[in-house]
């Protein structure tokens, strides 16, 4: 799938990923040439175009599947190219359907070129060609991990991507897929006496025609018209060939279907048909299958997270891996076993962890001798950690990811942006077509991303006592650690607002009727409502967020859900219609009243609006990259152990005063 545009849902607007991308989908392709009219006597092809499936693709740092609901077919006729060359033409389509979850495509090879000649040679010869889509991405959707989603009638898994919108440029025939398990059966023929044959997505070359009936290489695709013969002839044949697959029905007795229909595809006669039988009808020596026990790279990290007690391992590693890890260590995996099974591989040749140095260099150093399989134990303890790391980054509050816009920034240089209200009316087009020159305006913000750390090491003590629980207390560690800094410079950045939400702005509001409730909550509304734009017009946007700090969670949440409140401070109580039931999805911050940032407040509460639509505030993460990255690596030479550090980078800025309300409460 080649993409020109793409517009992401459920993730940054930029997300890192390259403009342009191929995704080459499996295919089944049927190349033939029938049909009584003219044009029909041009070889045709069919071909599965695209499975439905999720596809790894270059580029991307999860997989790709392209959601056929959402794929918008422009016309019938669309072009068939060579390896998506616009100068290496095939020919075109004549039928794209959507059926099971599958796109398919009929078509002809048109093309006189020297890209179609060598399709319908090569696929004479037996070459198993394949299929790619060509298709500009609208809009995507990126699926986190551990979330679900169905995509083509199947049940997916993130991290994935998900193609939502897409418009269908052309097909290509390629050499290879993206999974290289599909190739196509070819069989030549001619203008309605032969017929094509494919067997599943498995195709090669069943080449029927007789030299006779094809001309010249130079003529590949021209058929040749085939010969007229005798009416008593043609009468003599047909008998001969009704009789020989009467035999054949005989020799299989209904007991071998597929023999039968080979027979009679392939011109067998009895005597071979027979030989045939007699060869499926001997005793088989059972086969013995011995399971691969080999200790690698992914055996030993399914054993660390077993051990680890890791939750939905199964959707990790495959079966073999999981079981030769689960069999082989039983009562789990300890540290020491894990850097003596790298060591081994890599060319130790001790017994035990006597000599720790010796096995930590040989661990962390699968170069040291020649002509051993190799084990990275730094790459095993990195993934390893990464899961535990995740679970620490994700145990910390993030509220702060629902009320922000993320960005993404490809260096640590300043970006300066403009805000996005301003002077952007379209203008009348006058007579002529002229359109008049707009201006970006000249209120700006600026952001940058900067890099955050930690290093923690698991020392000589950690190994000598075996302790595997060491690499999961410390990227747990690591990722809360990163997660704590996130919400440290994002609040402090939010929290510092003293000069963005002022009374001259109309968006701080005083006084003791800004208390939270259906008053101070109207008032606030009304306040977001007549938020205008330079040109003084309204800006067209709606509040969406009510964030407040833990004093006023409870109050937040019956304005959100309730339909009536009552007044307890009078003797007589009675209900109150709650105009705001439903309107403004709360969201609740420690940050906001915590001593030691400054901006706190214990009564201060704020109206926002959908950060997708008018953001106050900008996260920036160097290429997308939200979550702490952790690496692994033998400690220095003045400490005995071994070392992890974790790091993130990324940035806040506020950046649209319009996009919210600021309500002291007093």
């Amino acid at each position: 799938m080649k993409s020109m545009s793409r517009k992401p849902s459920g993730q940054p607007h930029d997300t890192g990923v390259p403009s342009l991308l191929n995704l080459a989908a499996t295919a089944t392709i049927e190349l033939a040439a029938g049909g009584a009219d003219a044009d029909k006597a041009l070889p045709r092809f069919r071909m599965v175009a695209y499975t439905g499936a999720p596809m790894r693709i270059a580029g991307w740092r999860y997989p790709v599947v392209l959601d056929l609901a959402g794929l918008t077919i422009p016309s019938q006729s669309r072009p068939i190219r060579f390896g998506h060359d616009p100068l290496s033409g095939v020919g075109h389509t004549d039928a794209i359907r959507i059926e099971d979850g599958q796109l398919t495509a009929t078509g002809v090879v048109s093309r006189d070129t020297a890209a179609a000649r060598e399709i319908v040679v090569s696929a004479r010869n037996g070459f198993p060609w394949q299929a790619s889509v060509g298709a500009g991405v609208e809009e995507f959707e990126f699926i986190k991990e551990n979330q679900k989603v169905v995509v083509n009638g199947r049940a997916l898994s993130g991290p994935l991507n998900v193609v939502r919108k897409a418009t269908l440029g052309e097909i290509s025939f390629v050499d290879l897929g993206a999974d290289g398990r599909t190739s196509a059966t070819v069989a030549a023929e001619q203008a309605g006496d032969r017929r094509l044959e494919t067997e599943g997505s498995s195709c090669s070359a069943a080449m029927s025609a007789t030299t006779e009936d094809l001309q010249t290489p130079d003529s590949d695709l021209q058929p040749s018209a085939p010969s007229l013969q005798p009416v008593e002839t043609l009468r003599a044949q047909a008998l001969a060939e009704i009789n020989r697959i009467a035999a054949i029905r005989r020799v299989c007795n209904g007991r071998f279907p597929q023999i039968e229909a080979q027979a009679i595809r392939d011109g067998w006669d009895a005597t071979r048909t027979e030989l045939e039988v007699l060869r499926a009808t001997r005793p088989r020596t059972p086969a013995i299958h011995v399971p691969d026990q080999t200790i690698n790279a992914r055996v030993l990290e399914a054993a660390c997270l077993l051990t680890g007690r890791v939750a939905n391992i199964e959707a990790l590693f495959d079966e073999q891996t999981l079981d030769t890890a689960t069999k082989r260590f039983r009562g789990g995996i300890g540290l020491q076993e894990l850097l003596l099974e790298a060591a081994w591989a890599n060319g130790y040749t001790g017994r035990n962890f006597r000599d720790s140095r010796a096995v930590l260099r040989f661990a962390f150093n699968p170069t040291l001798e020649a002509g051993f399989s190799t084990i990275d134990i730094g790459g095993i303890l990195s993934n390893v950690a990464n899961k535990f790391l995740l679970e620490g980054f994700f145990s910390v509050e993030r509220t702060w990811r629902n009320i922000t816009a993320v960005r993404n920034v490809s260096d640590f240089k300043t970006v300066t942006s403009y805000r996005l209200i301003g002077k952007d009316q379209y203008e009348l087009v006058a007579p002529g077509g002229e359109l008049k020159h707009g201006t970006l305006g000249e209120e700006k913000y600026e952001n940058r991303a900067d890099t955050y750390g930690l290093l923690l090491s698991i020392d000589r003590r950690d190994i000598i006592n075996d302790d595997l629980g060491a690499i999961t207390t410390v990227p747990r560690k690591l990722g809360r650690g990163s997660g704590l800094k996130i919400n440290d410079v994002f609040w402090t950045t939010f929290l510092n607002n003293s000069t963005f939400f002022t009374a001259a702005r109309s968006n701080y509001l005083t006084g003791a009727t800004t208390a939270l409730g259906i008053d101070g909550l109207t008032k606030a509304e009304v306040a977001f409502m007549e938020q205008v734009d330079a040109d003084g017009k309204p800006t067209g946007v709606m509040p969406a967020i009510l964030l407040v700090p833990p004093s006023l969670s409870a109050l937040g949440s019956q304005l959100f859900k309730s339909l009536e409140l009552r007044d307890n401070t009078s003797n007589v109580k009675y209900p109150i219609t709650n105009p705001h039931q439903g309107k403004f999805r709360v969201e609740v911050s420690r940050y906001l009243a915590n001593t030691q940032y400054p901006g706190n407040s214990q009564t201060a509460w704020y109206l926002l609006a959908d950060p997708n639509d008018l953001p106050v505030i900008e996260v920036a993460f160097l290429n997308g990259q939200e979550g702490p990255t952790i690496e692994t690596a033998e400690a220095d030479f003045q400490t005995l152990g071994v070392q992890m550090r974790g790091y993130t980078d990324f940035g806040c800025s506020l950046i649209e005063y319009r996009g919210g309300v600021k309500a002291a409460g007093v």
